[in-house]
């Protein structure tokens, strides 16, 4: 059987993980093999991090919002329910911003929930 030669497949493979592994500590940065493993286990925490990262940002605008419910009286869960009701279909992205840097409009949205959440109320008593 004839012997194989990589040619520089080998080398540029190495070369690319290595220099993935710049400015990773010691060994990790300067060996192959110790790099191959620390770069494997970065890659698996950056793709969880995106993930992590959806849930974070959601998280976050519900704190926010939740913020700016209490301010206006309320509880988030309220809060959300009588936009539904009322017909207002804000993302919690959108409505963290509003919350943030537009208090007068968080009130307005808010009063809206409050009236629509009203109206339900008096349409099941009603009935």
């Amino acid at each position: 059987m004839a012997r194989v030669k990589r040619s520089t497949k080998r080398t540029d493979r190495r070369k690319k993980i290595l220099k993935r592994a710049s400015g990773y500590f010691l060994t990790k940065s300067k060996l192959y093999q110790a790099a191959q493993e620390a770069v494997e286990r970065g890659l698996k925490f950056a793709y969880i991090g995106r993930k992590q990262k959806k849930r974070q940002f959601r998280s976050l605008w519900i704190v926010r919002i939740n913020a700016a419910c209490k301010l206006n009286g309320m509880s988030y869960s309220t809060f959300i329910n009588g936009l539904r009701k009322a017909g207002i279909a804000l993302d919690r992205k959108v409505l963290a911003d509003i919350a943030a840097n537009d208090a007068a409009g968080f009130a307005a949205l808010a009063v809206s929930a409050k009236d629509a959440l009203e109206a339900a109320k008096k349409t099941r008593e009603a009935a």
